[in-house]
């Protein structure tokens, strides 16, 4: 009947027809449909029905299926399949986006097989998905497929492939294939070079990369927005906050408009190194140029101002972003809470640690402790132990620092018992203790224990690297205080 409608012209209906019977037989039914196709061939209409098919199996998302209509049709000695090639031209372009990129591959190489024309872009199209899945060895086997198919690389064939090498960290390859790029007669463009510097970057190899750079200009190549930012984030990364600032002021004389992306990376590397008043000019004149402020912005000023001691600073920064309707994530929460616990304000860093739940943020086992440590300093570790059960509650798991923090308040405010049972409690939960938890354990024993074994106990200081060391001396140490005690 599909056949029959499209040979009287009636094209709306054949199509509406087949689309109800893929719909009704749904996956896997294109062996069945394909032989009823075949028993039904009306000359020409059967290019217009066959591609109604295929095109409707790729509407449903029935890929498979789509496929194996052209494998039938390629297979039958009934069709001319070159009458199908615009019918292949769609399915390539699915199999290019399908998530088994090998399988789209492989049927793409069966379809150039069958006399379908190779076409460079489908090639650069599978490298570039292999590449984003970090298979650069299937991704090189499809550069090497193109030669068999009368296909030349084009420099994009090329950037993509180098590209691919450096996101691997195969930067050596990178380089060997911008060599083979030169031999065959292309020059490489500023993509090249990006991407290339880039990967010197992430491995630190800073002189190596300024030396490309030098090359690219030397070769009458104008660096863009993307390179400069690539080198400003890589000496920002090394502490090398001074040469960014400089690699920005070559940028702004050579008239590159630095972004938002640009901007935070300086901001950031100038607050993580401490040069709070460099980053608010630079702010300023990001703003002056037509940039607004961002969450990222923001945290990173915030986060410099409490690890550089000025709270006051911090909280202006958080309460304009309150005003300005940023939201505040779990970085910044947590620099405010590190910032309050620094200067002894626990209560208020308690406080946002309740705001941050009350908002569906997770804090996570680094801020927890560091709350539990500003309690303990206090001398409140029963709010410490409170915040730990908090911790459990939460889902998290405390490690040996949080018990550390706590061992240290048991030991300062002299509850050695209590000190002794948690030790055995974390022995319990997995929790090993190091060489640290036993030097505060002894510490505590030497402050609050018999002050005639005081030296040696502190003798034993960063020898004790065991519980039953630990038992050992502690409860030696007892018995020889109570044999003295009866002479």
């Amino acid at each position: 009947m599909i056949t029959f409608l499209s040979h009287h012209k009636m094209y709306q209906d054949s199509e509406s027809l087949t689309r109800f019977v893929i719909e009704k037989k749904g996956k896997h039914s294109s062996g069945s449909l394909f032989n009823a196709f075949l028993d039904t061939l009306y000359g020409k209409d059967c290019e217009f029905v066959f591609s109604s098919i295929v095109n409707c199996y790729l509407d449903y998302a029935f890929v498979s299926d789509a496929v194996n209509c052209l494998k039938l049709a390629k297979s039958s000695k009934d069709l001319n399949f070159a009458r199908f090639y615009d019918t292949c031209g769609r399915v390539v372009d699915c199999l290019v986006d399908m998530s088994d990129t090998a399988s789209g591959f492989r049927f793409y190489l069966d379809v150039l097989g069958c006399g379908y024309k190779a076409d460079i872009r489908v090639f650069n199209k599978f490298m570039h998905r292999f590449c984003k899945e970090g298979r650069i060895d299937e991704a090189n086997k499809v550069f090497d497929e193109m030669a068999k198919w009368g296909l030349r690389p084009s420099l994009v064939s090329f950037n993509t492939l180098v590209n691919g090498y450096c996101k691997a960290g195969r930067l050596e390859d990178g380089f060997r294939l911008k060599s083979v790029v030169e031999e065959s007669g292309f020059v490489p463009d500023v993509f090249t070079y990006s991407v290339l510097i880039n990967g010197l970057c992430r491995e630190s190899r800073l002189r190596d990369a300024y030396l490309l750079f030098d090359e690219m200009c030397g070769r009458g190549l104008e660096p863009n927005g993307v390179i400069f930012t690539t080198l400003i984030n890589g000496l920002c990364r090394n502490w090398k906050v001074g040469k960014a600032m400089e690699m920005y002021g070559k940028m702004v004389t050579r008239g590159v408009k630095a972004d938002l992306i640009t901007f935070n990376t300086l901001v950031n590397g100038l607050c993580k190194s401490g040069r709070i008043g460099e980053a608010r000019n630079l702010i300023n004149e990001m703003t002056r140029v037509g940039f607004k402020a961002d969450k990222i912005t923001y945290t990173s000023l915030l986060d410099g101002c409490c690890k550089e001691g000025d709270l006051r600073l911090a909280l202006e920064v958080r309460d304009r972003m309150v005003r300005e309707g940023i939201v505040l994530d779990n970085v910044a929460y947590t620099a405010l809470i590190s910032g309050l616990c620094r200067e002894g304000l626990v209560i208020d860093a308690e406080n946002l640690l309740r705001e941050m739940t009350k908002l569906g943020l997770k804090p996570d086992d680094a801020t927890y402790t560091m709350v539990i440590d500003g309690f303990c300093k206090k001398g409140d570790v029963k709010m410490g132990f409170q915040l730990l059960k908090e911790m459990r509650r939460d889902g998290l798991v405390p490690g040996i620092i949080t018990y550390n923090v706590l061992m240290n308040g048991l030991c300062k405010v002299g509850q050695m018992k209590n000190a002794n049972k948690l030790l055995k409690s974390m022995i319990d939960l997995g929790v090993v203790p190091d060489d640290i938890t036993y030097n505060i354990l002894l510490e505590g024993h030497c402050k609050y224990g018999d002050p005639d074994r005081f030296e040696k106990l502190r003798g034993e200081k960063g020898l004790i690297y065991d519980y039953a060391s630990y038992i050992s001396l502690v409860e030696g140490l007892a018995k020889s205080t109570e044999y003295h005690e009866k002479r």
